[in-house]
C-alpha cells in the first residue's frame, strides 16, 4: 500500500473522485465537504477516508500531503443555467481556496506534493465573463509552478474544447468529456483539467487511451492482468465467480467460471475472494472495503454484502455492471446502458430478462423541456425539486426517474446511497454530526437555531431522503469519466 499514489478530494460530494481513484489503484486519504448527506455517504462507503469540512478553514501545510488533489469546485456561478457571476461569485470563488491549499501544501513539502491536480467544471467556464474566467483558471494553475505566468486569451474569447500547455518540467492539459460516450446514457459534458507539476505528461493522461489496436501492453489495474494457471489465479482459499449470462440471469460458481459466450457481449465474470468475514446481519449490509476480503454474504442479506471495491475491480468494465437486484432475484445491466426500473418500480427478476430499456427521456428545466432517445439530459442539483421525467414506451406513461436510476446515470452502483443509517450512534458520532450541521447552518442555511440533539439523532438513524439523493447526483460527475482521468494519472506515474 505504501507505494500507491495518495489522493485528497476537495468539494467531495458523492465521492466520485475517491471511488475513481480507488478503482485506478490510487488511495484516497482525506476529503472535504460541508453538505451533511454527501458526508454521510462517503463516511459510510469509505470509512478509512478522513473527513474535513469547510475548505476556507483548511491549511494545506497542515493537511496530510498527498500525490493528487482533486477539486470539482462549485460551478453554479459559471454554469449557463446559473447567473454567470463567474469566479468572483460566492460559490465558484471557492476555486481560489483550493489553489491556496495546493500552494500551501507544495510549500510545506518543498514542491514535492501534490504532483498532480485535477479540476472539473462545467463547459460554461469557457464563456463565463467573456472567457476571462477560464483564463484566470489556467493562469492560477500554471502559476503554482511558474509564478506570474499568463496564458494568452484566444480570439474572441472562444476557448478550444481541448488544449495542452508545456513548460520546463511541468504540463497542464484540459479536455471536455461527455458522459454519454463513456458508458452511461446521459448527456453530461464537463471540463477536466489536469496539471502535472513534475513532468510534461499531462497530455498523456487526457489524450491517450491504453490498449488500442496493435500489441497491447500489460494492464495497469489488477483485473487487466493476464490469467495464469488455475492454482495461481485462485490460490488455496478458492474464489466465488459471479457469471452474468447476458439477459438470461446470473450464476455463481466456486473456483471456476461458466463458459464464456459470444452473446454475453462483454459481461465479464466477477471474481470474489471466498474468504468471507463472519459477522452479524448489520455488517453484511455494509459496503465497506478490505484488502482481499469481502464482507459476509448471508441468507437474507441485501446485495450490498458484496465488497464494492473488490467487485468493481474484478468486473473490469464500467460498461457492464452485474449487480444482484432485490432480496430474492437477480437482475442484469445491459452492456453500455444504465437501464431503468419498470413503471411499477418493482425489482425485476432474471426470468424477466432484466430491466426494460426506456426509449425516451425528458427533463423539465424551469420553462422548457429537453428530450432525447435513450439518453437523458444532464442531471442537475435542482432536480430534487423537479426530477427528470421518463417516458415508459410500453404503456406510454411519464414518470420521474427514481434516485437509483440517477445513480446509474452517473455510473454508480445502486447501493451507493442505501443503508446509511446508524441505529445507535455513540456520543462521538453525535458530536461529529452536531459540528457538521452547525457548519452547514453557518455557511449555507443561515438558520437562526441549531438542530437539537433529538433532531440530530433522528437524522443519523435515517439520513436518506429522495430529495437529498437527487441533489447529490445532480451536483456530481460521471464515474466513468473520472476513472478515465484517474487511471491516466496512475499510468503516467507508473
Amino acid at each position: 500500500m505504501s507505494d500507491r499514489l495518495t489522493l485528497g478530494s476537495l468539494f467531495s460530494g458523492s465521492g466520485t473522485f475517491e471511488l475513481g481513484g480507488m478503482l485506478a489503484g490510487i488511495n484516497p486519504v482525506w476529503n472535504s465537504e460541508i453538505e451533511p448527506f454527501p458526508i454521510m455517504v462517503t463516511r459510510r462507503r469509505m470509512p478509512r477516508v478522513k473527513h474535513y469540512g469547510d475548505v476556507s478553514a483548511l491549511d494545506g501545510a497542515e493537511l496530510e500531503p498527498v500525490d493528487v488533489i482533486t477539486f470539482g469546485s462549485p460551478c453554479q456561478d459559471m454554469s449557463v443555467a446559473g447567473r454567470r457571476a463567474g469566479l468572483d461569485g460566492e460559490r465558484s470563488g471557492l476555486f481560489h481556496q483550493a489553489i491556496r491549499i495546493i500552494r500551501e501544501m507544495r510549500e510545506a513539502t518543498h514542491g514535492e506534493k501534490p504532483r498532480f491536480i485535477v479540476w472539473e467544471n462545467v463547459p460554461g467556464a469557457f464563456s463565463s465573463n467573456g472567457g476571462r474566467d477560464f483564463k484566470a483558471v489556467l493562469d492560477n494553475v500554471i502559476s503554482i509552478k511558474e509564478p506570474g505566468a499568463a496564458v494568452p486569451a484566444p480570439d474572441k474569447g472562444r476557448w478550444p474544447h481541448a488544449d495542452l500547455f508545456l513548460g520546463d518540467g511541468w504540463s497542464v492539459a484540459y479536455r471536455v468529456l461527455d458522459a454519454q460516450y463513456w458508458g452511461v446514457p446521459q448527456r453530461r459534458r464537463r471540463i477536466f483539467l489536469v496539471a502535472d507539476f513534475s513532468s510534461e505528461r499531462a497530455g498523456d493522461i487526457l489524450f491517450e487511451c491504453p490498449r488500442l489496436s496493435g500489441n497491447p501492453g500489460q494492464g495497469e489495474a489488477p483485473q487487466q492482468e493476464a490469467a495464469g494457471d488455475s492454482s495461481e489465479s485462485t490460490g488455496s482459499r478458492g474464489v466465488w465467480c459471479v457469471n452474468p449470462q447476458g439477459s438470461s440471469g446470473i450464476t455463481i460458481t466456486n473456483d471456476f467460471t461458466d463458459t464464456l459466450m459470444a452473446q454475453d457481449h462483454g459481461h465479464h465474470p466477477a471474481v470474489l475472494a471466498a474468504g468471507f468475514n463472519t459477522g452479524d446481519s448489520a455488517s453484511a449490509r455494509s459496503t465497506g472495503y478490505a484488502d482481499e476480503l469481502s464482507p459476509t454474504i448471508r441468507a437474507g442479506a441485501i446485495p450490498a454484502a458484496l465488497c464494492l471495491e473488490q467487485l468493481l475491480y474484478n468486473i473490469g468494465s464500467f460498461n457492464s455492471f452485474a449487480w444482484l437486484s432485490g432480496n430474492r432475484h437477480a437482475g442484469v445491466y445491459e452492456t453500455d446502458k444504465a437501464r431503468t426500473l419498470d413503471n411499477g418500480g418493482s425489482n425485476p427478476t432474471a426470468q424477466q430478462g432484466g430491466l426494460a430499456i426506456v426509449e425516451t427521456y425528458a427533463m423539465t428545466m424551469n420553462s422548457f423541456i429537453q428530450a432525447g432517445k435513450e439518453v437523458t439530459p444532464p442531471l442537475m442539483a435542482r432536480d430534487y425539486k423537479d426530477p427528470i421525467a421518463v417516458n415508459v414506451p410500453f404503456e406510454y406513461r411519464v414518470r420521474r426517474l427514481m434516485p437509483k436510476e440517477c445513480a446509474r446515470l452517473q455510473g454508480f452502483p445502486d447501493c451507493w446511497c442505501s443503508d446509511l443509517g446508524i441505529e445507535e450512534p455513540d456520543e462521538a458520532e453525535i458530536r461529529f454530526w452536531f459540528d457538521v450541521f452547525e457548519e452547514h447552518r453557518r455557511l449555507v442555511t443561515h438558520a437562526k437555531k441549531p438542530k437539537t440533539r433529538a433532531q440530530i439523532v433522528r437524522w443519523i438513524r435515517q439520513p436518506h431522503s429522495d430529495s437529498a439523493e437527487y441533489k447529490l447526483w445532480g451536483n456530481g460527475c460521471a464515474l466513468p469519466c473520472v476513472y478515465f482521468v484517474m487511471n491516466g494519472i496512475a499510468r503516467v506515474n507508473g
